[in-house]
């Protein structure tokens, strides 16, 4: 072979190992990456699991629109979604399937009621795939495990910070500050998280009497004999701790029904549920006028494009914590993803729990930062509080989201 042949033979083979490599690592590139929901789509609390998936999807269309995961060479989100259905034992099962047939998953989110989430996770920790839930319950995230991050204040903290603000604005409207109040709870876990602290020296702390405690298991077939008894004991105020709408809604209207309208006995709620478009329609506007909710999240000030781009895509009337919270999940992941620089589930998860920013996903969670400690906890996760006024539930609390005032119905 001549000198000649031999440097285009040499400059063949080089060529030849060049596209090779260069195959090798579009292969080694996942054209997608992986991610999961876990919601209740049927039973009760199946409004609110179609609410996450609305904001779930939006967002891995955002970004795929956007390009994808750009340290994966663009690789694209898909989203893998299995049914909670309207019992722990039903959500566990939806994990185990997720786990089982899905094996290439990065991380996932859900799955909205804290009894279902607890379920959820004991499968996704032992898969060591990373989970993002809103759920509010302090036992989530009181188990040691790694692979569970919780962005939303617990149930606990939710009452301890919230309260005293909401007794504070009664006294500062009414001249009097209240004493007295009710309770009408159902077992699960975060109504259970919220009013623990209350039971146990909160109210006490606060000055308030409970007069009443009642707690029920939903679904909610009379709330007749509840009402009534928050009715003989005439308290200042009503915790009101369902979770879903359709007890919302029997409540409600029950204590319209007694006479018990929102002038005379003022409500907080505690949960995104009691925010949906459907109690409107169902309950109307005069019994949810004034209605105070406490929460996690919910469309503020400087969400006004989202919330705008979200009503044209879906139709719905406005946004809501289940909507924005799993629309922010979904961009915790994606950051993660970038990170990470790899789809494998334990450099996602250890992304996650050595993030610390004040950009990208945290502009969808109250406070603006997104770091979890290391029971995986969100750090400095605030408290949000809307209320039901002119027919819409606005945020009023912090006043840096708020976008109108708070008010005391009485």
């Amino acid at each position: 072979m001549t000198h000649s042949l031999l440097q285009r033979a040499l400059a063949w083979g080089l060529a030849v190992l060049v596209l090779l490599g260069l195959a090798g690592a579009a292969l080694a590139q996942p054209a997608e990456v992986k991610i999961a929901l876990i919601g209740p789509l049927s039973g009760p609390w199946a409004r609110q699991g179609a609410l996450m998936r609305l904001g779930a999807e939006m967002a891995v269309d955002t970004i795929n629109a956007q390009g994808g995961i750009q340290s994966l060479g663009g690789a694209r989100l898909r989203l893998v979604i299995q049914d909670a259905g309207d019992s722990a034992e039903k959500a566990k099962n939806a994990a185990q399937r997720l786990v089982a047939q899905e094996p290439d998953l990065v991380g996932g989110m859900g799955a909205w009621l804290s009894s279902f989430t607890l379920a959820v996770t004991e499968v996704t920790e032992r898969a060591r795939l990373p989970w993002i839930t809103l759920s509010y319950s302090d036992l989530i995230t009181e188990r040691g495990f790694r692979y569970v991050f919780q962005t939303s204040p617990t149930g606990g903290t939710q009452a301890r910070n919230a309260l005293p603000t909401l007794l504070d604005l009664a006294e500062s409207a009414t001249g009097r500050r209240p004493r007295t109040a009710a309770i009408i709870s159902d077992n699960t876990a975060a109504p259970l998280s919220f009013a623990k602290p209350m039971r146990e020296g909160g109210f006490e702390r606060l000055g308030v009497k409970l007069l009443v405690d009642e707690i029920f298991t939903p679904p909610l077939s009379d709330a007749t004999p509840l009402v009534q008894k928050v009715r003989s004991a005439r308290p200042d105020f009503l915790l009101l701790l369902a979770t879903s709408v359709p007890d919302d809604t029997l409540i409600l209207q029950k204590l319209n029904e007694f006479g018990l309208t929102a002038r005379r006995l003022p409500r907080i709620g505690n949960g995104a549920h009691l925010g949906v478009p459907e109690l409107l329609q169902t309950v109307g506007p005069e019994l949810l006028e004034g209605l105070l909710s406490i929460v996690a999240n919910w469309p503020g000030k400087g969400h006004e494009a989202l919330v705008a781009a979200f009503r044209e895509r879906t139709g719905e009337p406005w946004m809501t914590q289940d909507s924005l919270s799993l629309y922010g999940a979904v961009w915790i992941l994606k950051e993660a993803l970038e990170r990470a620089g790899v789809a494998e589930r334990d450099a996602v998860a250890q992304a996650i729990r050595e993030m610390d920013t004040t950009s990208g996903p945290a502009h969808y969670f109250p406070g603006g930062r997104v770091k979890f400690e290391a029971n995986g906890r969100r750090a400095g996760a605030p408290v949000v509080v809307f209320q039901w006024q002119n027919s819409v539930p606005v945020t009023v609390y912090p006043p840096e989201m708020a976008v109108a005032k708070p008010y005391w119905t009485q």
